[in-house]
């Protein structure tokens, strides 16, 4: 292994300032497959590489699979990662299996490399539940659709990391909209006023809903952040191995003790904000094509066949996210319906008589429909 692939980032050598054409963010691999002089420094490591590309290829999947089941009525609602991938790949796999996760809405990648099951990531959108997995299970909480509100979720359950005396990291994913919100700042902070291990990365997809960053915010989020004392990093989000690199650095900082730090991944959301959402109202076609080239699949392939990965490496994966679709399909249609009495037995944390009234009317409406049958 050559001493370059070895050696950990220094936090020096990432961090960077910004600039609104984001012509300064920490970037390994251009949008055309090439290395930086910053990627040629580092060199490229063929496993690492092939295993982003591959976790990467895998969300994308389940984004389409999902998408269809959506328009087919098997899934409620579903918000999709398509060109977020590298934000989220290259940033969980740089974090500890012990760090813990707090995500918003649109983690899947992030959820899927941490082992979360698709059909636990289907559940909640189907309406089978409120949440698909027990966080306990994968140091991964389960999502919050409160906007920002997993930003506070995480700094405290810092706290109780830093009082317990463990060095883990608590990491938390949120967006550009996101950070306009209060509680996002209050996060920023007391975990800045209270050196806590909290990792915020902001995946900065341009658009909060139909509100582009341009009239969101007068400075990007890394340089806000900085202004409540957080240490910050900026990097090209379609560029795996660059978040990759960044994350690594920033939650070693984190970990030895020196306080939060903030990652802003500048990335595009490909789709709309969600199945619900039609951006053509809001968004030009001409910006799509514009960052369609950045695709951060695309990019990350043109390295690997210039390393000369074989074609069977493709093929294979190939068959492997066939398998992977079937899996999912047969997975979201064989989750089974909910028992909607729960909904009666969680409204409070004890019995109400108001609750018990309008349980005993459901009881007697089924058996009105059922004695009618």
């Amino acid at each position: 292994m050559p001493e370059n692939l070895a050696r950990r980032p220094r936090a020096e050598d990432l961090e960077t300032t910004w600039t609104p054409t984001h012509t300064e963010a920490v970037q390994f691999v251009t949008a055309d497959g090439d290395l930086t002089d910053l990627g040629r420094r580092y060199d490229v490591d063929p496993d690492l590489a092939r295993g982003l590309y591959r976790d990467m290829a895998r969300a994308r999947r389940l984004d389409s699979e999902a998408l269809a089941l959506q328009r087919q009525g098997e899934l409620g609602l579903w918000l999709q990662s398509w060109g977020q991938e590298a934000a989220q790949v290259g940033s969980m796999r740089a974090l500890s299996d012990d760090d813990w996760v707090f995500p918003s809405y649109r983690e899947h990648a992030a959820a899927m490399v941490r082992g979360v099951k698709t059909v636990e990531l289907l559940t909640q959108w189907r309406g089978a539940t409120h949440a698909g997995w027990d966080p306990a299970d994968y140091r991964f909480h389960f999502y919050s659709l409160v906007l920002g509100t997993q930003t506070l979720h995480a700094t405290g359950f810092a706290m109780g990391c830093l009082l317990d005396g463990g060095a883990h990291v608590v990491a938390t994913y949120f967006g550009d909209g996101a950070a306009s919100q209060g509680d996002v700042n209050e996060a920023f902070n007391w975990a800045a006023a209270q050196s806590l291990p909290v990792l915020f990365i902001c995946q900065n997809n341009q658009w909060a809903i139909s509100t582009p960053t341009g009239i969101q915010y007068g400075a990007p989020v890394h340089q806000r952040a900085a202004g409540f004392g957080l240490r910050t990093f900026c990097v090209d989000g379609n560029d795996a191995l660059a978040v990759h690199a960044v994350t690594r650095a920033a939650a070693g900082l984190v970990r030895s003790g020196e306080g939060p730090a903030l990652i802003e991944a500048v990335t595009y959301r490909m789709a709309g904000h969600s199945t619900s959402d039609d951006p053509t109202r809001y968004r030009d076609q001409s910006e799509l094509d514009a960052w369609a080239p950045k695709d951060p699949l695309r990019r990350l392939r043109i390295v690997l066949e210039r390393l000369g990965t074989p074609g069977e490496f493709f093929s294979e994966l190939d068959a492997e996210l066939d398998r992977l679709a079937v899996e999912i399909r047969d997975a979201c249609r064989a989750i089974p319906a909910p028992d909607l009495d729960e909904a009666f037995t969680y409204a409070y944390a004890g019995p109400h008589p108001l609750v018990d009234g309008e349980r005993a009317a459901r009881a007697r409406y089924l058996e009105t429909t059922a004695a009618g049958a």
